[in-house]
């Protein structure tokens, strides 16, 4: 039975179409699709803006390197547009940081070696505009590179921010539940070389496995996405339906010169980045 609208009564409005997400990744991770990287932690341009043709995101390396804010601004400036999604993996989730972060373009931080919900709440807390969040108005060039084509910046921004947090401790596993619910959070993912080290187990041990499958199971439960540093596990047994990697797989077969693994040129793309393997 079709309701009509009573006579004299205005029609409801129509409620409006939300403006589609210019954050590639978040869209893709939203239609349950796996997303990979290339990590960038020195200041090259045109290397990058090469290797941002064949990518979901690029993970700026900020924790692991020398790279100043004003090199990733640079690097994100010489070609906005890129494929790859800048995203910036921060040294903590101080306020300057992750506002310095987002104001340069960044539409995703990624926050490492959270232990709490204390930590994951300062992460929150600086990467949205409010009411949700507390991220001040600034004048970086982010709003140039998004604020196109009729785009209000300001108003979508909120919608297409990424916070990933890292769990690399088995303090961080027994707390994940209660850091995944953290309202901001999007996704979860395990460091699985650091959460190998800080526990003491090889990942191939069953207790490491264990920790794994945790926090995939409180990420899950909490409604928020999950995710494996290592690309490795993309696939197989313990991939837990992971969705969120660094490094991996391009999408369309290009690879990038001067990789890592065995043998005179070859190249594994699944690698973690130099100095942080297991």
């Amino acid at each position: 039975m079709v309701a009509h609208a009573q006579q004299g009564v205005p029609a409801a409005p129509k409620q409006a179409s939300p403006a589609p997400l210019y954050n590639t990744v978040k869209a893709k991770l939203l239609a349950g699709k796996q997303v990979f990287s290339f990590t960038q932690s020195t200041f090259d341009p045109a290397g990058y803006c090469e290797k941002a043709k064949h990518y979901d995101y690029t993970w700026f390396e900020m924790q692991h390197s020398t790279l100043e804010f004003k090199d990733v601004e640079a690097m994100i400036a010489a070609c906005p547009h890129a494929a790859a999604i800048p995203m910036i993996r921060l040294p903590d989730a101080q306020e300057w940081h992750i506002q310095h972060a987002t104001d340069i373009g960044a539409l995703g931080v990624v926050i490492p070696t959270v232990d709490d919900v204390d930590r994951a709440r300062e992460a929150a807390k600086w990467a949205r505009y409010p009411p949700v969040a507390r991220r001040s108005s600034g004048q970086g060039q982010a709003a140039s590179i998004w604020g196109i084509n009729g785009i209000n910046y300001r108003q979508t921004f909120n919608d297409n921010m990424l916070v990933v947090i890292m769990i690399e401790t088995p303090t961080g596993v027994a707390n994940t539940f209660d850091i995944a619910s953290v309202p901001g959070v999007d996704v979860v993912i395990t460091g699985n070389n650091d959460l190998s080290s800080f526990s003491g187990f090889p990942q191939s041990d069953d207790r490491y496995q264990a920790m794994v499958k945790k926090v995939h199971d409180d990420t899950i439960r909490a409604g928020k996405i999950f995710g494996q540093a290592a690309a490795t596990y993309a696939t197989g047994p313990y991939s837990y339906d992971a969705r969120f990697f660094q490094n991996g797989k391009s999408n369309d077969g290009y690879v990038p010169p001067g990789g890592r693994g065995r043998g005179r040129g070859a190249i594994n793309v699944n690698a973690p980045p130099k100095g942080e393997e297991p």
